[in-house]
């Protein structure tokens, strides 16, 4: 029997700095918003270096496989790596990370509903902002690419870190939020969305 859906999911997302600088809080909010998805947490900080490397670290096998990620991409681009030892390229992403996220205000949300972490990933696109299709965030916001990135020695612009599975998103959302930061309420929408045989429309 296939695992039940959970309506409740939880996802983490972050406008990056650059996001935060260029006004994109209200147009990434709508975009979210209007998929279905409900704001259960939302606030403003400036993440310290020391708080970006545990958010990129709790899981402990990223270093490794950002590392294996970053030397394949060099690879298909005929390019040569930093390194070929995925912990040596993983050290060097990971300063120019916390050194990006740390480099100005943040605004952190969580967000609730069926499938929240494949629905938000969907609507952002992909990491690369060049590849993301017209229609998501990154697709229609901006224009870095790795290249660019890697030729100025940071890393790349892409205004949203969104988690990328419903159990990074656990992880994620208990690190950024308190339990009691978070607001448990009811949206009108939410009857549409989920009750079976949209009882009490008519009246």
């Amino acid at each position: 029997m296939a695992e039940q859906i959970d309506k409740k999911e939880r996802t983490l997302v972050v406008i990056k700095p650059d996001g935060v600088q260029r006004g994109l809080i209200g147009e990434v909010i709508k975009r979210y918003e209007r998929s279905g998805l409900k704001l259960v947490g939302i606030k403003m900080l400036v993440p310290t270096p020391e708080f970006t490397e545990k958010h990129y670290t709790l899981d402990p096998t990223w270093r490794e496989r950002n590392g294996k990620k970053t030397i394949e991409a060099y690879k298909a681009k005929g390019l040569v790596p930093p390194s070929e030892d995925p912990l040596a390229v993983n050290a060097i992403t990971l300063a120019k990370l916390k050194k990006y996220l740390s480099s100005g205000p943040v605004v952190a949300m969580i967000w609730q509903g069926m499938h929240a972490a494949a629905v938000v990933r969907k609507i952002t696109g992909s990491t690369e902002p060049l590849v993301s299709d017209v229609g998501t965030i990154r697709g229609d916001f901006t224009i870095d690419s790795y290249q660019a990135a890697d030729e100025d020695g940071r890393i790349t612009r892409n205004i949203i870190h969104a988690s990328g599975s419903p159990e990074e998103a656990k992880m994620e959302v208990d690190l950024w939020f308190k339990p009691e930061e978070l607001i448990n309420y009811r949206l009108v929408t939410e009857e549409i969305l989920y009750d079976v045989n949209l009882d009490g429309i008519l009246e």
